[in-house]
This record gives C-alpha cells, sequence and structure tokens, in this order.
C-alpha cells in the first residue's frame, strides 16, 4: 500500500473552502425547511380542508420521490420552464430546503398534537385568539420536545448534501474530487472529506444528545 498524503497537503484549501459551502448550505436548508414546515404542519391540522389536503399531497410527493430527482429538476428544468439560469448553490438549498420541510412538518405536527389538549380548551374558554394561543402556548411547548428530532434532520441534511456535488456546488465531496482529479489520487482526498464529515456528524450528534438531556430534566 502506497499511500501519498503529502501530495494533497497543497490542495488542502479546496476542502476547506468546501466545509464553509457545505456548512452555509446545511443552515440555509435547514432555516428553510423549518419555516416552510412549520407552515405546512398548521396547514395538515387546519380545520380548512383545501389546506390539509394541500399539506397531505405536499408530503407525500416529496417524501416519494427521490432527493436527486427533485435536485435535477430544480437545476435543470428552472431554466428550461422560466428562463432563469438559477445558480448551483440556490438551486440546492432550494431543493434540500422544500424535501426537509416535509419530514419537518410531520415532526411538529407530531409535537403540536402531542401537548396536552387540556390547555388549548382552557385557552380558547379565556378566549385567547387562535394564533396568539398557538405562539405563546402550543408551540412553544411542542418545539421544547421536537428539538433532539430537528438537530437529527439537520444532520441528515448534512450528510445528503454530498449530493449537491452532482450539479457542481463546491462542497466538500467537490471539494475532494478537485484534488483527486489534479493529483491522480482516490483514496487520500476522499478519506479525508469522509473524516471531515465525520467530525461534523459527530458535533451535531453530540448537540442532538445535550438537547435531549435538557429536555429530561426540564420534565
Amino acid at each position: 500500500m502506497n499511500l501519498q498524503f503529502e501530495q494533497i497537503i497543497p490542495s488542502i484549501p479546496f476542502l476547506l473552502n468546501g466545509v464553509l459551502v457545505t456548512l452555509k448550505f446545511t443552515v440555509l436548508s435547514a432555516i428553510a425547511g423549518f419555516i416552510w414546515g412549520t407552515i405546512l404542519s398548521l396547514f395538515k391540522i387546519s380545520r380548512i380542508k383545501p389546506l390539509a389536503w394541500f399539506g397531505i399531497a405536499y408530503t407525500s410527493v416529496f417524501r416519494g420521490t427521490p432527493l436527486l430527482v427533485q435536485l435535477f429538476l430544480v437545476y435543470f428544468a428552472t431554466p428550461q420552464l422560466t428562463g432563469y439560469s438559477i445558480p448551483a448553490l440556490e438551486a440546492a438549498v432550494l431543493t434540500f430546503g422544500l424535501n426537509s420541510a416535509a419530514y419537518i412538518s410531520e415532526v411538529i405536527r407530531g409535537g403540536i398534537l402531542a401537548v396536552d389538549k387540556g390547555q388549548r380548551e382552557a385557552a380558547m374558554s379565556l378566549g385567547v385568539p387562535y394564533r396568539r394561543m398557538m405562539l405563546d402556548i402550543i408551540f412553544p411547548q411542542a418545539l421544547k420536545h421536537i428539538l433532539p428530532a430537528l438537530v437529527n434532520e439537520s444532520i441528515g441534511l448534512l450528510k445528503d448534501s454530498t449530493l449537491v456535488a452532482t450539479i457542481g456546488v463546491m462542497d466538500i465531496l467537490r471539494g475532494a474530487q478537485v484534488i483527486q482529479n489534479e493529483t491522480y489520487l482516490a483514496f487520500e482526498p476522499l478519506i479525508l472529506a469522509a473524516a471531515i464529515y465525520y467530525v461534523l456528524v459527530m458535533i451535531l450528534t453530540s448537540i442532538a444528545r445535550q438537547l435531549e438531556r435538557r429536555v429530561r430534566r426540564s420534565d
């Protein structure tokens, strides 16, 4: 076995830049997924049937089709349909945000329904408006219990982010591929990329465990 890690040292900046791009992508996708997922969860528990049907159908479509196909549709079909040449990173954030929202909406919906119905009934009997009841009473309690699940979804986004290399986003994996093309070495850059992903995932996993402990203590 002849490993030549010293040959990839000059190209390390490609991987470091990829870390920043990957983190930026993950954070933006998680924020977009959380905002849209929250709206979808409210649609699903709404008494307005068209909204509920839309939320259910949306989740079914995005959970039932491959994420890579969704990414290609957004990146390659958007210019054809709209004439807008969407940047690769923008297409990736949009796709992953829309996809993540389908999963997050189920998590939030479950958290909302898990809150004691007596609190909702008490708020309604006191004349608390629905919007204020959800924002001040129901949603904060639901959020406390679903925080670990939301962090786990972020971990999934981070690992799935390797797919964005297929459309040219200069993430960690794409950086490793650039190094591979320059040095004709495959094992060294790819194993280094895998190690970086592992460290990032372990950091998020540690955060999730700490959140779980805090939730248990508060209960």
